[in-house]
């Protein structure tokens, strides 16, 4: 359109150029540049003519590049926009997994927390600790013997009751544990700030344990009922290892009474023991039972040999007889035969007659 526009403006100027020329040459030139002007413009149409074409052409083709390269743009934004789409509804839905994940593990932590809390509860009182004590016992004990080698709440001869007694063979005999929990002086030693503090703590846990072992060793070691020695059972791994860690002296005191202080772990130990030890009690109990058996089991098969001894006489008897037997019958046979050969000779010619008779067998 700029260089339509351009093109009549120049037109237009040597037009102008040409009237003012034609005013000065008169009327015979004014003809001749009419004619002109009329040729300039049948050019100047047919030019414009042709440069809207072209430019009709371009635009058609400068739409449909700029149709095609939209669509294409279009077609790719909404790839684009679909593939977003389709990752953020895969991250949504992990995100919700993971708050799913999130949401159980806060409620296994409030529900833990609050285990937590009633377990607190439980131990602050002493009749409740106790408890929790002998149910752990009870367990454990449960769990590795079989139930003809222990038993709970066990009365002795003196009236004192032991939390479990294991029934071993002497020696050593039935041996008593006790569940113990010094957990209010190992707290207050745990807490301890200051130097005072932390020795006043040490003093009362080591007096506790003292006196529990002591008790133990009192109630529990009977002489001709009881083992020689007794288990004082520590619910706490906590505390043990406190105990054999910084308490050597009360250690060693619960080694002189015999009393020997266990946590759940070496308890553990100390029963699998026990039961290897009832174990090999009854294998030598069976040992013997197996001896007898054994020895009945010889007396019997002596007695198989004399009445094999026997039927094999037996056997050789009805041998010789039957060999007997069969020599009556190979002569009755032979006898039979010649039997038969003198029947033939009664009907035989002359010249048969001259032969000699044959030779008699001799008798049985």
């Amino acid at each position: 359109m700029l260089i339509v526009t351009v093109v009549a403006a120049l037109a237009v100027g040597a037009l102008v150029v040409l009237l003012l020329r034609g005013r000065a040459r008169g009327d015979a030139g004014n003809a001749e540049l009419v004619g002109r002007l009329t040729q300039m413009a049948e050019s100047q149409v047919a030019v414009q003519a042709q440069l809207a074409e072209r430019l009709q052409a371009q635009e058609k083709a400068v739409s449909k590049a700029l149709e095609d390269r939209l669509g294409d743009f279009a077609k790719r934004m909404g790839d684009r926009l679909q593939e977003s789409a389709t990752q953020s509804q895969t991250t949504l839905t992990d995100l919700r997994e993971r708050l799913a994940v999130i949401d159980k593990a806060q409620k296994n932590i409030t529900e833990l927390s609050t285990q937590v809390v009633g377990l607190q509860d439980i131990l602050a009182n002493k009749q409740a600790r106790g408890a929790f004590g002998e149910v752990q016992l009870r367990d454990i004990v449960e769990a590795i013997l079989p139930p003809s080698a222990y038993s709970f709440q066990e009365t002795l001869s003196n009236g004192k009751r032991a939390d479990c007694l294991l029934r071993l063979p002497n020696p050593p005999g039935p041996i008593a544990i006790d569940s113990k929990f010094p957990l209010e002086s190992y707290q207050a030693l745990r807490n301890a700030r200051d130097e005072t503090a932390v020795t006043v703590a040490r003093r009362t846990f080591a007096t506790d344990v003292r006196k529990h072992v002591q008790d133990i060793a009192g109630r529990y070691i009977v002489p001709g009922e009881t083992a020689e020695s007794a288990l004082m059972f520590l619910p706490s791994e906590a505390v043990y290892a406190e105990l054999h860690a910084n308490f050597r002296e009360v250690v060693e005191i619960s080694y002189r009474a015999r009393v020997w202080i266990v946590s759940p772990t070496t308890l553990m130990a100390t029963l699998n023991t026990v039961r290897a030890v009832l174990k090999d009690v009854r294998m030598r109990e069976q040992a013997g039972v197996i001896q007898t058996e054994v020895r009945m089991l010889l007396s019997d098969i002596v007695r198989l040999d004399d009445r094999v001894g026997k039927l094999q006489r037996h056997f050789d008897l009805t041998s010789e007889d039957v060999r007997n037997i069969r020599i009556s019958t190979d002569k009755v046979t032979k006898r039979g035969e010649r039997i038969e050969a003198l029947q033939l000779e009664e009907g035989a010619t002359e010249e048969d007659a001259l032969v000699p008779p044959a030779q008699h067998l001799p008798a049985d």
